[in-house]
């Protein structure tokens, strides 16, 4: 530990950062500070990602969509996310674009990283989404997207496929930019 920068963020994914989210300098600093406060290892396990999600989501079952955006954002497959890839999570679900937005979730919904969805797959994460949301807001749900299959046969109906066909990433982005109802059917915001 005699290095006087191990304590500090490297200038080269300091500049990275900065070229590729939304986020300040400063920001990105401070962002570091905290990081290597709750995880000193410089790493934070699926375990922890999933203990961060329990705190936002505490009346619901957050674990399992909690592990598929952890998987989505663990870009090397070693089963820890560093700070690069911790910042750019944190920028592509809070601050990015739209589209940006969506090859993210094209990337949740890929589950088996194949580079295309299926239905099987989107059933997959429609369920982890509907776990996150609480029984007494289930009931005020339409009757067309009540339950996770409803939702995600609603979702699949979007991509006009049969259900044995799959979805590349350039569809999934243009038949949710085209289908504004759609986009609701990938996400869940808390009503608090």
């Amino acid at each position: 530990m005699g290095n006087s920068k191990s304590g500090a963020v490297s200038k080269e994914i300091l500049e990275e950062l900065k070229l590729n989210t939304k986020f300040s300098e400063t920001e990105i600093v401070q962002w570091y500070e905290n990081f290597k406060k709750q995880c000193p290892s410089g790493r934070i396990t699926k375990e922890e990602f999933q203990n961060i999600y329990r705190k936002f989501f505490p009346d619901s079952d957050a674990n399992t969509y909690a592990h598929h955006v952890f998987r989505s954002f663990d870009a090397n497959d070693d089963g820890t996310l560093d700070f690069k890839e911790y910042i750019i999570a944190l920028h592509m679900t809070a601050t990015g674009k739209t589209t940006s937005k969506l090859e993210w979730a094209f990337s949740l919904f890929d589950v088996d990283k194949n580079g295309y969805i299926t239905k099987s797959e989107v059933t997959e994460i429609c369920t982890s989404i509907f776990k996150l949301i609480p029984k007494d807001e289930v009931e005020d749900l339409p009757e067309d997207e009540n339950t996770p299959e409803k939702r995600a046969n609603k979702l699949w109906k979007v991509f006009e496929k049969a259900d044995d066909g799959r979805v590349a990433e350039g569809e999934f982005v243009q038949g949710l930019l085209d289908n504004e109802d759609a986009l609701r059917l990938i996400q869940y915001e808390p009503i608090k």
